[in-house]
């Protein structure tokens, strides 16, 4: 079983900069970050493979950056150039593989509130 804990989250004025964290407890496969804004369905914001390969929702690309270090199970997405309608509740995944297949089991934080004010 493997936990993440998710950190800095917060309130930022548009155009400000916030830098999320997410720590492991265990060895993960891929890691990401998913968001869910109040009446919306949850959203895949930024995703990096064990490998380093990266991907974007198209609504952040050039804004945000996902990156990790691997020797220390940890993943942040670094986001710059805030809007209001990046407001959400901010989640970090990861998953692991567990069977020939592959298999892999899928891990969520508990999440963090950013709010971006106008």
């Amino acid at each position: 079983q493997v936990q993440l804990v998710e950190s800095g989250g917060g309130l930022v004025q548009a155009g400000g900069s916030l830098r999320l964290s997410c720590a492991a407890s265990g060895t993960v496969n891929a890691m990401g970050w998913y968001r869910q804004a109040p009446g919306k369905q949850r959203e895949m914001v930024a995703h990096i493979t064990s490998g380093g390969n990266v991907d974007y929702v198209d609504s952040v690309k050039g804004r945000f950056t996902i990156f990790r270090n691997t020797t220390k199970n940890m993943v942040y997405l670094q986001m710059n150039s805030l809007k209001p309608e990046d407001t959400a509740v901010y989640y970090c995944n990861a998953n692991q593989i567990v069977g020939p297949g592959p298999y892999y089991y899928d891990y969520w934080g508990q999440g963090t509130q950013v709010t971006v004010s106008s």
